[in-house]
């Protein structure tokens, strides 16, 4: 959502590719029930209907998910707003929720070798009605020029985000972690820099534009502070009031930074799978037809989506033409217009063989 509204988008649709272990074991159950009823209840709730979508369920998921959210926003096209810190002098800003400590390693925990064993503080705890109030503001601000540049705070929170918006701009920073919004306290600048709380933005502005932006803030009951400035250095320099506990060229982290060597393989599996010629596979025998086709009709794979649609809210801003379980895809209007679109989502699945990975990809 944040990556769409950012660059002056206004989200309109949202779809979930989802992927889980089989239902019988009883964890992959417990995830995909909990999964589905938690993009409702975000969803659902910020005003951005869910209207389409894909799930597939095989065992290389087992206690192990994996979703994948899209989000399609209109914005006119000279309209969109990159995320380039620019101006020397101009100041960063923090914008939304209070930062604390949820989220921390929330963009690697997965990657470990025990994610149960983890710290629950990964977790992030999202408010979709803050989500909602950022929306507007930052759309507001957008809409009247208030911003040079804005970017979401995700993976890494303010480590990250801040990085590369100045990264894309060729601009060093200087901020001071004591100037942030808490809703902890004892943090650390290492903990304020890795949260990764959620409804937040870094705004880059002139100076004098910050009474305007505070204003619109002030008018959707959410923080903005200013944090630190753009400077020539090309570094980050990272300041915890007094102390200096950061000094670091911008591009030790985008263009210098360490790289992972991996040495990439093609699994025995997918050889195996797309080595198959569907022509050799015999004919099912007639009298195994009807055992073969309650089988068939047994997987999840195959069977109605209808328990994961009938959670989401596919109406709300009453622009959906054709929603799930209507047609192979989605089709919205677009207000004003005697425009629309439609939109589908899909994945492909390296397990199949080849040519019924294609007629997956394109059939849905």
């Amino acid at each position: 959502m944040r990556d769409i509204f950012t660059m002056g988008a206004r989200p309109v649709a949202i779809l979930d590719g989802l992927r889980f272990g089989p239902l019988d074991v009883p964890r992959n159950s417990y995830l995909y029930s909990h999964v589905v009823a938690g993009i409702g209840g975000y969803g659902n709730r910020l005003g951005v209907p869910t209207v389409g979508g894909e799930v597939f369920f095989d065992a290389s998921y087992n206690g192990n998910p994996l979703v994948n959210a899209m989000c399609v926003g209109i914005a006119p096209v000279d309209g969109i707003v990159r995320a380039a810190a620019s101006g020397v002098g101009n100041v960063l800003m923090l914008i939304g929720a209070d930062t604390g400590r949820d989220g921390l390693h929330g963009a690697t925990f997965s990657s470990v070798d025990d994610p149960e064993a983890s710290h629950r503080g990964v977790i992030q705890v999202g408010n979709p009605f803050l989500e909602k109030q950022l929306m507007e503001a930052c759309l507001e601000l957008l809409s009247q020029g208030s911003v040079v540049a804005m970017q979401d705070l995700g993976a890494a929170g303010m480590t990250s985000s801040i990085v590369e918006c100045a990264s894309r701009g060729d601009v060093g920073v200087d901020i001071d972690v004591a100037l942030v919004p808490r809703r902890e306290d004892g943090m650390n600048a290492y903990e304020i820099m890795l949260s990764e709380s959620q409804e937040r933005m870094v705004l880059v502005a002139t100076p004098d534009r910050v009474a305007e932006i505070t204003d619109v803030l002030n008018k959707w009951s959410l923080n903005a502070s200013v944090i630190g400035r753009v400077t020539d250095t090309g570094n980050i320099v990272v300041r915890d009031g007094k102390d200096v506990v950061c000094d670091v060229p911008v591009r030790n982290f985008i263009d210098d930074c360490p790289v992972y060597p991996i040495d990439p393989g093609t699994p025995a599996y997918l050889e195996t799978v797309q080595q198959l010629d569907l022509d050799t596979i015999p004919d099912i025998d007639a009298s195994a037809v009807d055992s073969t086709l309650l089988r068939m009709l047994e997987s999840p794979n195959l069977g109605s989506r209808r328990g994961i649609w009938e959670q989401y809210d596919h109406t709300i801003l009453t622009n959906t033409v054709l929603g799930p379980g209507q047609a192979d895809a989605a089709v919205i209007r677009q207000k004003g217009t005697r425009g629309g679109m439609a939109i589908s989502l899909d994945c492909t699945e390296p397990r199949l063989p080849r040519s019924l990975s294609g007629r997956a990809a394109c059939g849905g």
